[in-house]
């Protein structure tokens, strides 16, 4: 790390300071959110402190390499689009151990890449958790941008997750559950095939199952 990346990351670090909620940060901790340091700082305030430095490749990978909660959040939006090279978005993904971070990196970083059409289907096909997780959380943010999908790739979304709502990861079924949903909502026609779909898992014994083929089902009655 170079002085002037090293002096960055420090000032980044003394913003955290100024802003830190231990409330937030104990009660973080109660839900098993284990950061080597949490400093407890809402996204809203996050955004501020980034908004205070410029955008920076290597001030950003140095932070991801903390095992700070906020640095790797300001990592996501201090990160520049034209230096995230595929490859270190996987290996960004490999470094994943909390939704959270999965979610907000998604939301700052991963839907403004311009291979993410690419991707998501890549991490959605992948065995790691994670990665099924960011791809189902960055299709959600790619439907809710209007992306259209072709016949193809709609069936290769329906079909990955139905298969991950019935699995044994309850993120990765979150996830699955909150792209269908963001797929049905574009149109009717998404609602009607999906909700043929999911027909069978009706009567699931999960919960948030049979609330999504519910929720499905009444989109396709609503949409016109």
């Amino acid at each position: 790390m170079n002085m002037d990346v090293h002096e960055q990351v420090k000032e980044i670090k003394k913003q955290f300071r100024l802003y830190m909620n231990g409330v937030v940060s104990q009660s973080m901790r109660e839900k098993g959110l284990d950061y080597k340091l949490n400093f407890g700082i809402e996204l809203p305030r996050l955004k501020e402190i980034a908004a205070k430095f410029e955008k920076n490749h290597e001030v950003a990978q140095a932070l991801w390499k903390e095992n700070i909660r906020e640095c790797k959040i300001l990592a996501g939006l201090l990160q520049p689009v034209e230096t995230f090279y595929p490859e270190i978005a996987d290996i960004w993904v490999e470094d994943m151990h909390y939704p959270e971070i999965a979610e907000i990196t998604c939301m700052n970083l991963f839907q403004h890449l311009p291979y993410a059409s690419e991707k998501v289907f890549q991490w959605i096909a992948d065995e790691g958790e994670y990665f099924q997780f960011c791809g189902y959380m960055l299709m959600a943010r790619m439907l809710m941008n209007g992306n259209e999908l072709n016949e193809r790739a709609e069936n290769e979304l329906i079909d990955q997750a139905v298969t991950a709502l019935q699995g044994d990861s309850g993120i990765v079924c979150r996830s699955a559950a909150t792209a269908l949903r963001r797929y049905a909502f574009q149109c009717q026609n998404n609602a009607r095939k999906l909700e043929k779909m999911l027909r069978p898992l009706a009567h699931s014994e999960r919960m948030e199952i049979v609330a999504l083929v519910e929720e499905v089902k009444l989109t396709a009655e609503s949409l016109h």
